[in-house]
């Protein structure tokens, strides 16, 4: 799930959670509404975490590698 997925289950979380009167029987539609917000923060963090890790170039603390290379002429 991405980004576009976690922002529209988080809105129709709060939709369910806050913005409904309905009652079903059996069903609490203002809790559906809180879990699925609260999966798509955890979707969120995920995808961010996992997105944050496939970007991650060099080595860890940030150092950059660089390399150099010398020629020198043959006498």
């Amino acid at each position: 799930m991405g980004i576009g997925g976690c922002v529209l289950l988080f809105a129709l979380g709060a939709v369910f959670a806050f913005g409904v009167d309905w009652h079903l029987s059996g069903v609490n539609l203002h809790a559906v509404g809180w879990i699925m917000m609260f999966a798509a923060l955890l979707g969120l963090v995920t995808y961010v975490s996992v997105f944050r890790r496939r970007r991650f170039l060099g080595r860890p603390g940030g150092e950059e590698i660089v390399e150099e290379r010398r020629y020198y002429d043959a006498p």
